[in-house]
């Protein structure tokens, strides 16, 4: 060994101590290993057994080059030194042509000499390799192969971290993915409808554009739920969330309210506020009537009640806002209802 066992501590405990990331950890572990064994080159593998191919992730190579692993390079899995060492158990050979002379892509690499550990993480998974190579014969100490093992384990529980960290963050990511959801239709709920339309205030109120909002109600939902039963009752929700999504401006922010409450807002694109009210109204109208399909049977559906308002230039209150939707909606029913 030319470093002494407190200089490979003292190394280890502050490449442990300030590593981030995988890298941060494998590439100074690399050097040690290098100098440690005498090895020309050291590197780290990644398995993917279903592909069949063994990958090089990270590498160290010394400056006399005579031996160069590079990094990306991808081999046959079958063919690697690493397949027959773990096979084999047999982690070390200083004459890799006469152990393993029929591997080609220890020729073509020039590989004399071969030292390596398995990375198991989870259950016993293996992820991959910890190698060091050379293209002469070289003596590898028996300290040297523990040091190689202890660096292993060491690489494997970063993995595991990492691992485990990937795995937090896409759960994470559905979780507040489900939370803004609507489970039955899949669209916005109302907690991502008062996220996004405070957003939506805030830059109305900095651009002095306005925003039109619509508060749509499914009149008649539950003689539907009542006929054809809740099952189909959502079915017709679904169907009705579609057709909004589906017909609406890349601008617009759909979202089920509640029960067989709808609301749909976006920014007013037109000086005549009052027009484009009446406009969205009656084409929110058109979008939820006609032919919906439950249980096999075609129903004709004439439409919702829907009640559109337009923020005001400070409008800072989405409660506020969405209430005089429903107020407006609530007078366009009576009117329905009235055949006025």
């Amino acid at each position: 060994m030319t470093m002494s066992a407190n200089g490979i501590l003292d190394r280890l405990a502050v490449t442990v101590t300030e590593s981030t990331n995988i890298e941060g950890l494998v590439r100074p572990f690399l050097e040690i290993l290098e100098e440690v064994t005498g090895l020309e080159s050291t590197y780290l593998t990644r398995i993917d057994q279903v592909a069949g191919l063994q990958h090089i992730l990270f590498s160290h190579n010394t400056k006399t080059q005579r031996l160069n692993i590079p990094e990306g390079l991808s081999v046959d899995w079958g063919d690697t030194l690493c397949k027959r060492a773990l096979d084999e158990k047999r982690p070390f050979s200083d004459n890799v042509a006469e152990c393993w002379g029929d591997s080609e892509a220890a020729r073509a690499l020039g590989i004399g000499t071969y030292l390596s550990e398995p990375i198991r993480v989870g259950e016993g998974q293996l992820y991959g390799t910890l190698c060091g190579a050379s293209g002469s014969r070289v003596h590898v100490s028996p300290e040297a192969g523990r040091l190689l093992s202890m660096l292993a384990k060491l690489i494997a529980r970063q993995l595991e971290r990492d691992l485990l960290l990937e795995q937090l963050q896409r759960e994470n990511l559905v979780y507040s993915q489900q939370a803004l959801s609507d489970p039955l239709t899949g669209i916005p709920n109302r907690r991502a409808l008062l996220q996004e339309l405070t957003r939506g205030l805030a830059y109305s109120r900095r651009s002095g554009k306005a925003l039109h909002l619509a508060f749509i109600d499914l009149d008649g939902f539950k003689a539907i739920n009542d006929r054809y039963g809740h099952d189909e009752g959502d079915r017709f929700l679904i169907q009705i969330a579609q057709r909004l999504t589906a017909d609406m401006r890349d601008s617009d922010f759909v979202a089920r309210y509640g029960g067989d409450e709808f609301v749909v807002f976006g920014p007013a694109s037109s000086p005549d506020l009052e027009e484009s009210r009446q406009v969205i109204r009656k084409r929110l109208e058109k979008l939820t009537a006609g032919t919906f399909n439950l249980n096999g049977e075609s129903i004709v559906y004439p439409g919702a009640s829907v009640g559109v308002v337009t923020s005001n230039v400070d409008e800072r209150d989405c409660e506020a806002l969405i209430a005089r939707a429903d107020h407006e909606m609530y007078l366009v029913k009576q009117s329905r209802q009235s055949g006025r």
